[in-house]
């Protein structure tokens, strides 16, 4: 719900009807978000959420002319601490068995320095024409963006 909340709380603040400047709010979700992750079903379904909501409020935030544009990360694998715990059975409880398919996919993937996500922040945050898109970022495809077919009945309010 922090994801949530936290957009309300900053479209509240930042939208220009409400006298905000206007701006961009990044939302972070996972590769998980746009595929199925047996290992992972409940995280799946969050960041699946993550994406859904905020596709769907940026489009609302076009339609109300905010002046805030809405936009969501999905980084693959990141060099980070929790990639070690993988191996350990203590961290992964029931999903355990699943190590070997997490292994493969990070080697499908790569995994990544925090700094490739740093760049993808950049060019959301400079780039005025993304609202409501998904970039995807690993280290075997570089920043890109998910392809979804053209939104239909959102061109005018009632």
């Amino acid at each position: 719900t922090s994801v949530i909340r936290g957009t309300y709380l900053g479209l509240e603040y930042m939208r220009k009807g409400n006298g905000g400047d206007g701006g961009v709010i990044i939302n972070i979700s996972s590769l998980a978000g746009l595929m199925p992750a047996a290992f992972q079903p409940v995280y799946c379904a969050t960041k699946h959420g993550v994406i859904g909501f905020t596709r769907s409020i940026a489009v609302t935030a076009n339609m109300e002319n905010y002046g805030v544009r809405l936009n969501t990360i999905c980084p693959g694998f990141v060099n980070t601490p929790i990639l070690q715990s993988i191996d350990k059975e203590e961290n992964m409880g029931q999903y355990y068995s699943y190590k070997d398919e997490i292994k493969n996919m990070m080697q499908f993937y790569g995994v990544m320095d925090p700094s490739i996500i740093a760049e993808g922040l950049i060019t959301i945050i400079e780039d005025d024409t993304l609202n409501g898109e998904v970039m995807k970022i690993t280290a075997s495809q570089g920043i890109h963006f998910q392809q979804y077919n053209q939104t239909p009945f959102t061109s005018s309010k009632r």
